[in-house]
């Protein structure tokens, strides 16, 4: 999965940093970020030294320290950042904006990590440049990753959302679905949804396969998280069984496709980068699903 960068070591510890020469800029221009692409597809980010202007540090990973482009105190606009560093084109050629989108291609691990982690934080700053509780302009903690109300003493922590994932099984079938047309993702997925007000995680799988599919669940087996910084997402994906009838009622505003697939019969779906394409995965080839099947206790609500 994204996350799984070994042997690379990713430091997400805080620290009040400046930028030297040797570090590198992370830059966003709405969901587009600046990188160029060698003749070998090999990626390279700008440095801090190539472009003038203030900068955050925001994680390590192994001995290459990462700063995001303030963007936010530049441009209120998709377009403005890459006109802003138009002006520094001569140490930036060959770099264009791509979009994050993009990261799913990526042969570097760590690198699509590094971004989309960078892409979590770029949100939350942007988003918080103003405090909610009285609007006076937020400043940047230099003790920790949070910032504060000068004004009111509203602190802000980065903003973390829990959500499930669910493949749910009917013996040698998964139950696949995709988003409605008004989602940018198309590939097949699992079911997925949001943890709400007041509900546990496992309560969450009943709801959100209830709400989505019309169809109860049983023998909970929990897998694996994974942080998701497209969507600002810490992901607890779950394998349950269907409890009862396989019929499908189908939340048309949710999912314009809701359908049980056999084993042998499921669409490519490997990326190397999702929990989702991860537990399909998982399913699809039978000694490994029987091997967790056997490994994973129930869990009792």
């Amino acid at each position: 999965m994204i996350q799984d960068i070994k042997p690379h070591i990713f430091h997400n510890e805080f620290k009040n940093l400046k930028p030297d020469a040797n570090d590198k800029a992370i830059v966003f221009d709405g969901k587009n970020f600046l990188v160029k692409r060698d003749e070998d597809n090999t990626l390279h980010m700008p440095g801090c030294s190539d472009i003038e202007g203030d900068y955050q540090y925001v994680f390590s990973v192994d001995d290459t320290r990462y700063f995001l482009f303030k963007g936010w105190e530049y441009a209120e606009r998709e377009g403005e950042v890459e006109h802003y560093i138009r002006r520094y084109e001569k140490h930036l050629e060959g770099f264009k904006f791509e979009n994050i989108q993009n990261l799913r291609q990526l042969t570097s691990k760590e690198l699509c990590f590094a971004v989309m982690t960078a892409w979590h934080l770029n949100v939350w700053y942007r988003d918080n440049r103003y405090c909610g509780r009285c609007g006076a302009k937020t400043l940047h903690d230099i003790k920790e990753r949070m910032v504060r109300c000068p004004k009111c003493g509203n602190m802000i922590f980065p903003k973390i959302a829990p959500a499930v994932i669910v493949a749910l099984t009917h013996g040698n079938k998964i139950l696949l679905t995709k988003y409605a047309a008004t989602r940018d993702y198309k590939k097949y997925a699992l079911i997925a949804g949001f943890v709400e007000i007041g509900e546990t995680v496992e309560e969450t799988v009943e709801r959100e396969v209830m709400e989505e599919v019309g169809l109860k669940v049983k023998n909970l087996r929990y897998y694996k998280s994974q942080p998701w910084g497209y969507d600002s997402n810490v992901l607890m994906g779950y394998f349950a069984e269907l409890d009862g009838d396989e019929s499908i009622t189908m939340d048309t505003e949710e999912l314009s496709k809701a359908q049980w697939f056999a084993r042998e019969e499921m669409p490519a779906h490997n990326d190397g980068i999702s929990l989702t394409r991860e537990m399909m995965g998982v399913f699809e080839n039978k000694v490994k699903y029987e091997e967790f099947m056997r490994s994973a206790t129930p869990l009792i609500f």
